[in-house]
Parts: C-alpha cells; structure tokens; sequence
C-alpha cells in the first residue's frame, strides 16, 4: 500500500474507475451476445431490435471511453453484415 496521501487516492480512483469500465464492458458483450443468438435462432426481427440496443450501447461505451472510436465502428459494422444477411 502505498504511503502518500495522493497515492492512496489515486488508487482508490482507479479502482472505481475500473469497476465503472468493467460493468460497461459487461453490457456491451451482453447486448452483442443477444444480437448473435438472434442471428443464430435465424431470427431477423428480433435479430434487428437486438442490433439497435447494442448499437447504442456500443455508443454509450465509446461516449464514456471504455471503447475506442475504430472500435466500436467496426464491431457495429461487422453485427450490421450479419444482421443484413439474414433478409
């Protein structure tokens, strides 16, 4: 444990600071996983509600910086493909 003052608080800090990015994380794989069962039951209406909520999850996520921009693009343009093909 550290002994400086402004040690201790930036562990603390951090530690919430991480609990906050992990439940975030939580979510998004949550509402991606929902988006590929949609898809694996072929699925398409349901496949498509589930795409809108984890778009914007995925959106809230970068928002808040548990995601990067590049990365969020690409995991909603790759759940995109594959909710098209099923139309």
């Amino acid at each position: 444990m550290a002994n400086i003052k402004s040690a201790k608080k930036r562990i603390l800090v951090n530690r919430t600071k991480a609990e906050r990015n992990k439940a975030i994380r939580s979510k998004v794989k949550t509402s991606i996983k929902k988006v590929d069962a949609a898809i694996a039951a072929k699925d398409s209406e349901a496949a498509s509600v589930a795409l809108k909520n984890a778009i914007s999850e995925l959106d809230k996520a970068q928002r808040k910086g548990v995601y990067h921009a590049n990365t969020v693009s690409r995991k909603i343009s790759r759940l995109s493909i594959a909710v098209n093909k099923l139309a």
